[in-house]
């Protein structure tokens, strides 16, 4: 069985990024090791801080697309929820 993950990313500044991927460790990798060009590239964006798992590819591109319309604030409490220190959960997946 797939599974497929939306995921948080964050700098020393705070800027957020989102996005959807079937392998978590490796994109998280991906994005810490700037292996393409962009905006998590760019503002130096690594650190994992939020992410939730789905059986569902659909499911997944949806939630994304959800996260990214909401406000900054509902997605910074989103991640105190779960992840109140804000630590990179990188070495946890």
């Amino acid at each position: 069985m797939k599974h497929y993950y939306i995921y948080i990313l964050t700098n020393n500044s705070g800027t957020l990024y989102i996005g959807v991927t079937n392998d978590l460790k490796r994109r998280v990798w991906e994005h810490k090791h700037k292996v393409e060009e962009g905006f998590t590239g760019k503002y130096n964006i690594g650190r994992l801080v939020y992410f939730e798992q789905t059986n569902d590819v659909c499911v997944a591109i949806e939630r994304e697309k959800q996260l990214k319309n909401w406000r900054r604030e509902k997605k910074i409490k989103l991640i105190g929820i779960v992840n109140p220190s804000w630590s990179d959960l990188y070495e946890e997946i």
